[in-house]
């Protein structure tokens, strides 16, 4: 009988075994499934129940092992694995990178010697992808602030996609797009005093153009309820680099649902600047185009490009 039981036991560890290692291959190849990545940490819990018993059943064998060096050799190997893992050289980032899970988070991006990469997969159903390919004045060593955001057909910021890793630096270094979202936090301090079924009115204004039509809400222009009626918005990133004593920069690309394009270029559209408040003594900002007070900072992007898989 007890021999039956180890056996049964030895089959569980075995085929969860199976399941595990299945589950966390797909989870590094795939997009991120909540059922993978459930099922990978729910049967790891099982798995735990089984190897109890397993110590319990051979309790007398592996009692055996506490006294030799084998167990000191696989403790030493495991929790230099575990350092090795935590810590992440190059060469195990390299190979994380490899993997399509972005996680739940969404998002990620990476500075190479190349360029910046964002991407941004809010569905499975949808991935976006940023690259700024490296210009001659980018040093990998000292990456550029860069912020990535989303406006609508109104030019108000909707979502901030990547904000600057340095907050406090970022903020004054791209003056522009912390215009922006302060605009946004504004209306949305507005909307939550005001109650939720009031409509955001932004304090503050960037660009004179197209009326106050559009909505706030990201998902209706990314992911639209009605794919037959989507709504056109942009998408914006801006980048300084330290102490190169010029202006920020900004480029921009228009992206419409209603006409689906996989390829789209980045297009620079100036500087920003503060002008005088308005009449409503309101802060102002707007882009002008680039100036003689450029130079290396037109060569620290060589090109954008947005690809997006519908």
């Amino acid at each position: 009988m007890k021999k039956r039981n180890r056996s049964f036991v030895s089959l569980l560890i075995a085929l969860s075994f199976v399941v595990l290692a299945v589950t966390g291959v797909l989870a590094f190849a795939l997009p991120f499934s909540l059922q993978i990545v459930g099922l990978h940490a729910l049967m790891g819990f099982v798995f735990i129940g089984i190897i109890a018993l397993h110590v319990v059943n051979n309790y007398h064998h592996l009692s055996r092992y506490m006294k030799t060096r084998v167990l000191w050799a696989t403790i030493v190997i495991t929790v230099g694995l575990t350092g090795l893992f935590l810590w992440q050289p190059a060469p195990i980032r390299s190979f994380l990178k490899l993997s399509q899970n972005l996680g739940p988070a969404t998002d990620r991006f990476e500075v190479q010697k190349e360029g910046l990469i964002y991407q941004y997969r809010p569905s499975p159903t949808y991935q976006m992808a940023l690259n700024l390919r490296a210009g001659e004045t980018f040093d990998v060593t000292t990456p550029p602030h860069v912020a990535i955001w989303l406006e609508n057909a109104s030019f108000y910021h909707i979502k901030t996609l990547r904000e600057p890793d340095d907050l406090t630096a970022g903020r004054a270094a791209l003056p522009y797009w912390d215009f922006k979202r302060r605009g946004w936090e504004a209306a949305k301090r507005q909307m939550e005093t005001e109650g939720l079924d009031s409509k955001p009115t932004p304090e503050v204004d960037g660009v004179s153009g197209a009326t106050q039509n559009s909505s706030f809400d990201p998902a209706d222009y990314i992911l639209p309820a009605d794919p037959d009626n989507p709504m056109p918005y942009r998408l914006l990133v801006e980048i300084d680099q330290p102490n190169d004593g010029q202006p920020s920069l900004v480029y921009s690309v228009e992206i419409d649902n209603s006409i689906p394009r996989s390829f789209q270029l980045l297009d620079m559209v100036g500087f920003p600047k503060q002008e005088a408040n308005d009449a409503d003594g309101k802060e102002v900002w707007a882009l002008y185009f680039v100036d003689d007070q450029f130079n290396s900072a037109l060569e620290l992007v060589d090109s954008g490009l947005l690809t997006i898989d519908r």
